[in-house]
């Protein structure tokens, strides 16, 4: 794992893989991760996140950006352990993530999120890749802090 984190870079990465058409939200997140923070990172958590676009499995209830975000964090500082008392910490930054998210959009169900908006359409990617973009920074901040690693740019 690096020492070092350009957040805007994490960012700008889930973005591309979204609006590229490489990856759908929760996958772009978890690869950003990978490729710019911690190559350690499994490919197979990239699959494991491949389960929640459109609101989990395209049921749209949770935004799957914020599960994207949700597993990142789970991955640096979730437990392995049975009675392991990370769970605590996680849940608490995973909080965070989430009332981030719903201060700026009061919710975090993608069939509200999307109201109105055609799959697929135009308007539907460009806000999905907002906020693929936005989670992605906002767990970067999270995992910057918490680990005390150095932000560059």
């Amino acid at each position: 794992m690096n020492n070092k984190i350009n957040i805007q870079k994490i960012k700008a990465d889930a973005e591309k893989h979204y609006s590229e058409d490489e990856y759908y939200c929760s996958e772009a997140i978890v690869s950003s991760f990978k490729a710019n923070l911690d190559d350690n990172i499994p490919l197979e958590a990239i699959a494991m996140a491949s389960g929640f676009p459109v609101g989990i499995g395209g049921s749209k209830c949770l935004c799957g950006a914020i599960a994207g975000g949700v597993m990142c964090l789970g991955y640096f500082f979730g437990r392995v352990k049975p009675k392991d008392s990370k769970t605590e910490k996680v849940m608490a930054l995973a909080n965070e993530l989430i009332g981030s998210f719903t201060t700026n959009h009061r919710v975090a169900c993608c069939k509200i999120l999307t109201k109105g908006m055609e799959l697929g359409s135009a308007v539907h990617i460009q806000q999905c890749v907002n906020f693929t973009g936005e989670v992605a920074k906002k767990t970067a901040e999270i995992v910057a802090r918490e680990l005390e690693l150095e932000v560059i740019e």
